[in-house]
């Protein structure tokens, strides 16, 4: 396969992945706000929308950008800016642009799906922040995030075009999990385990990964935060869980290279250590170490894994 045409797949892999997740964390946000003055946060010990744009990676763009961290501010910059290089509206121009670029390599579903939501997208930006079409406009990229994903499991051939979207979809959705928990952890961090606060933020995370009954399922307990962790990070079951989205990676790349002659790179090393981490750990080692270190490590290895897929296959 050409370097660019597995470039495309893995980017709308990527940027479909993306959408989803901001419209996710978004919901959680204003939920949390809904319920801000019944659980005691109005004096700022938990800041929603400061936590949502540290987890979304967007911090330093925003700043750049805005004097201060507000709801609508926030909401407009992860939304629809076209200044944020991640924006949801952005996302879904950048996966149809990559998605036309390798058209014959998509299946007619993918690509519908695709063309659909960006033709919606434009036909929706002007009114889709307001108070009242806000919730509908999260639901419907979730909607559509999963209509994407299911074609491409549906429909498409379990070739190397498979593989490399299947690639950029768990490398990205392995960091969000990682900062959507390291996020919610720094801004809990002091408020209290077993507080309203920090049940109701926990719940918030779960549903953000749509892993709350996942959690009840498992644990059959109250929430907390150990578990929570756990659950994010260790469990292979969950398919947002850290373990089972680099296992994943490390499969698929494997399987990649099956595929052209065995030719292995640093990508290969990296996937496979990344995966051993997890796999060889527990969630005691993890905590005796401090959360927001090893969370941090892994947000750093994640990237350092795509600078070098990149390298390796993308960039050649």
């Amino acid at each position: 396969m050409l370097s660019r045409t597995a470039d495309s797949l893995f980017w709308v892999g990527r940027y479909t992945e993306r959408a989803g997740n901001l419209a996710r964390g978004m919901q959680v946000a204003l939920r949390m706000a809904g319920l801000g003055s019944s659980l005691g946060a109005e004096d700022g010990l938990v800041d929603e929308w400061h936590s949502l744009l540290v987890a979304a990676g967007a911090e330093p763009g925003f700043l750049e950008n805005h004097p201060e961290v507000t709801a609508e501010a926030v909401i407009r910059w992860l939304a629809l800016d076209p200044k944020n290089p991640s924006s949801i509206a952005n996302c879904i121009e950048s996966a149809r642009g990559n998605g036309r670029a390798v058209r014959t390599a998509l299946t007619v579903d993918m690509w519908e799906a695709l063309n659909d939501t960006w033709r919606e997208m434009r036909n929706q930006a002007p009114t889709a922040t307001d108070a009242d079409r806000l919730p509908a406009f999260l639901d419907w990229v979730r909607a559509r995030t999963l209509l994407f994903n299911g074609a491409a499991a549906d429909t498409m051939l379990r070739d190397d075009s498979w593989r490399f979207v299947h690639l950029g979809v768990m490398l990205e959705r392995a960091d969000n999990t990682a900062r959507l928990l390291d996020a919610k952890h720094l801004a809990l961090d002091g408020v209290g385990a077993d507080g309203a606060v920090a049940y109701a933020q926990w719940q918030a995370l779960l549903r953000s990964v749509s892993a709350l009954r996942s959690y009840q399922w498992v644990y059959h307990t109250r929430l907390q935060s150990k578990l929570v962790a756990d659950l994010l990070i260790l469990r292979p079951e969950l398919p947002r869980s850290l373990l089972a989205c680099h296992a994943r990676v490390a499969q698929v790349l494997d399987r990649i290279a099956d595929s052209n002659g065995g030719r292995r790179g640093e990508c290969h090393r990296l996937a496979a250590e990344a995966h051993a981490r997890l796999r060889d750990t527990n969630i005691d080692r993890i905590l005796q170490g401090g959360l927001h270190p090893f969370l941090t490590t892994m947000i750093d290895r994640n990237l350092d894994l795509g600078r070098e897929i990149a390298d390796f296959y993308l960039n050649a």
